[in-house]
């Protein structure tokens, strides 16, 4: 496809921050627009009957009009009835607040992105080109996966980060060995377990983490405090943010959803807590994984489940490989100022790459209408 368009922001990625930001740049009449498919994530690294963890008063609308309870009125549907929120209902809300919104998208991928005389240039997978002044990044988690170092012994055929594996049929009448002991581990075993796995381990390095219900609104103070002080985030001490990353930390890895325990067989699932992989036997030919613990045990699976989270490297998204070394980075994350701006001018990167600058927060849904908010006041004053 040979074609170049001309846009005031490009927004790579349609997720959350990515679609909130959108919108909100179009409500105020900037031409933006988005490069991905509408919650892809979601769609393909999220498995049905996942069931999330935030409440009805978590959307994509800065301007408080098409929340998440909109939709659920629209549809006859009440707050207290959908709660746990299942995972699909969300992402038919990412794709309702796309239509309403009439946020313009480009389905596909954004191959590399490079800097010109008057702003950036994008280089599409099928072939298409597309001209922005300013270019706002919201890359997925996908991009991030984190895994053990033994990870490399492993057969990719017998292995696979839980984001990878989130179709469990495949897997009826099979063991399998999960690795990781928060919500995500937890989960993925219930699941397996639902969907006539014979045998589930779950293997991690702490004690079983509690099964209570969170309340995140605590995440309250620290959203309006990100938009009502410029740079609220970096303006704390040291034990300040130390303080709210470990609150974070409680609720949402220490904790776990109380409705878990209950749909745990114990017939299936089994639990080793404080207990890590000492040794691997699983490569290539090999036809089933077997694994020595800590405690000397031998575990054998026919999958491995990598649910071990996410690290920041932002060398490992393909389409900022031209920009690389001209965006300052620290601990694998972006150096953004208060706006979002990377040290490329004119470049910005919001979400889960922005939470070392503000704060971790910054990672959930929460926080998209807050960041878009901040992203537009900057835009503004750009062409103001």
């Amino acid at each position: 496809m040979d074609e170049t368009l001309s846009t005031d922001v490009l927004v790579v990625g349609a997720g959350p921050f990515g679609l909130s930001a959108a919108a909100l740049a179009r409500d105020h009449g900037i031409d933006a627009l988005v490069v991905g498919r509408p919650m892809g994530f979601w769609h393909d690294h999220m498995p049905d009957g996942m069931l999330l963890r935030s409440g009805v008063d978590w959307h994509l609308d800065a301007a408080g009009v098409h929340t998440f309870q909109a939709f659920l009125e629209e549809r006859g549907l009440a707050g207290d009835e959908v709660l746990p929120v299942p995972v699909g209902l969300f992402r038919e809300y990412g794709e309702w607040f796309c239509r309403v919104k009439q946020v313009p998208v480009r389905t596909g991928l954004v191959r590399d992105i490079a800097r010109r005389e008057t702003g950036f240039e994008a280089e599409l997978a099928d072939g298409g080109r597309l001209r922005a002044e300013v270019v706002v990044a919201a890359p997925g988690v996908s991009y991030f996966r984190r895994l053990p170092a033994w990870a490399a012994d492993v057969s990719a055929r017998r292995a696979a980060h839980s984001c990878d594996l989130v179709r469990f049929d495949g897997l009826a009448g099979r063991r399998v060995l999960i690795v990781g002991g928060r919500q995500s581990a937890y989960e993925w075993a219930a699941l397996l377990a639902e969907h006539d796995a014979e045998h589930v381990d779950v293997v991690h390095r702490h004690p079983v983490p509690r099964f209570e219900p969170v309340s995140w609104a605590f995440f309250d103070d620290y959203v309006d405090s990100t938009l009502q002080v410029t740079g609220w985030w970096r303006r704390l001490t040291a034990t300040e943010r130390e303080a709210i990353d470990m609150r974070c930390w409680r609720a949402g890895r220490a904790t776990l959803e109380p409705w878990l325990p209950a749909r745990l067989d114990p017939a299936v699932v089994h639990l080793w807590p404080d207990t890590d992989v000492v040794n691997v036997d699983g490569g290539a030919g090999c036809d089933t994984v077997q694994v020595t613990l800590s405690n000397s045990e031998t575990l054998t699976a026919d999958q491995v489940v990598f649910a071990t989270g996410y690290a920041p490297d932002l060398a490992r998204v393909p389409y900022l490989a031209g920009l690389l070394e001209q965006i300052a980075t620290r601990n694998g994350f972006p150096v953004l100022d208060e706006n979002f701006q990377t040290a490329v001018p004119g470049l910005y990167l919001t979400g889960f790459a922005a939470t070392q600058d503000f704060g971790p927060f910054l990672g959930f849904v929460k926080a998209a209408p807050a960041a878009a908010t901040i992203l537009l006041r900057h835009l503004q004053a750009r062409w103001a």
